[in-house]
């Protein structure tokens, strides 16, 4: 079942990137009073893993954002930007009604229903004019809304920026998603088709939509693997209603869009 492979992958993933960095820990007083500020006891890890995504990133994933700009014309990425987020609104309203928010499963559910009929499925934001406003919700936010802590700071190969919770919660919100499942009863080579046209879709409409803000923040930072996390904290605790005591650095950096396959 796609459902099953999809969450041990993430969940393998995780153990993957944490447990070599057991052999690592600091071994001084300072050493342990920055991993404890930065919750990044997993840091030399990451560092790699940090560095083979933006690698990757350089190598492939930028040039073909760039390529989709210049080939595809505004309107059409709209459209088809349009889409790819109407498609996670189930995801979304799984999780809201998870946490309880029933106003906001509402809204998604509406949103979810204008959007795929009036607006094309998706291709056309109609919802707005309904004042049915965009929600958020995925399982790491519904795993913090019961009382799950985040654990470390971990860099996943090929997905970025997370931590142990939002790891796991990456691989509950694909089984939640009913997409794959639909595909799945088409056969396995449409249910294979599907699942990697929409991981490439996902991937190049983020990657596209941060072209220039990525780019701001790489050049604009002495430590562009520092600079990253901090932006991914800032923007997680916003999403969670935290209070964060870190300066808010590159707004025009969108790290919700940025959080797609092969990114720093």
């Amino acid at each position: 079942m796609r459902s099953s492979r999809h969450l041990t992958f993430v969940l393998a993933l995780s153990a993957i990137v944490a447990l070599p960095a057991c052999s690592s820990m600091p071994k001084t007083a300072s050493e342990e009073a920055e991993i404890k500020a930065t919750n990044d006891p997993f840091e030399s890890v990451n560092r790699v893993v940090f560095d083979v995504n933006d690698f990757m990133d350089r190598l492939l994933l930028r040039p073909l954002a760039e390529l989709y700009r210049g080939m595809i014309p505004p309107p059409l990425r709209d459209r088809i930007a349009g889409i790819v987020k109407n498609m996670n609104e189930p995801v979304v309203f799984a999780n809201n009604l998870l946490q309880g928010e029933l106003n906001s499963a509402g809204t998604t559910l509406g949103r979810f229903a204008v959007n795929t009929t009036l607006g094309g499925a998706g291709m056309f934001e109609v919802a707005n004019e309904f004042d049915l406003p965009k929600q958020s919700g995925d399982f790491g936010q519904t795993l913090n809304s019961w009382g799950i802590k985040s654990g470390p700071y971990l860099v996943l190969p090929l997905l970025g920026p997370s931590n142990i919770r939002d790891a796991i919660g990456l691989g509950v919100d694909s089984v939640m998603s009913p997409w794959g499942h639909i595909a799945a009863l088409g056969g396995a080579t449409i249910e294979d088709t599907f699942m990697i046209s929409s991981i490439a879709a996902n991937a190049l409409v983020r990657r596209e939509e941060n072209i220039e803000g990525l780019d701001a923040l790489r050049e604009g930072s002495l430590d562009f693997y520092a600079q990253m996390r901090s932006v991914f904290r800032q923007h997680r605790a916003k999403q969670l209603g935290e209070v964060t005591t870190e300066t808010p650095k590159f707004e025009d950096y969108d790290s919700e869009k940025a959080t797609a396959p092969i990114v720093p």
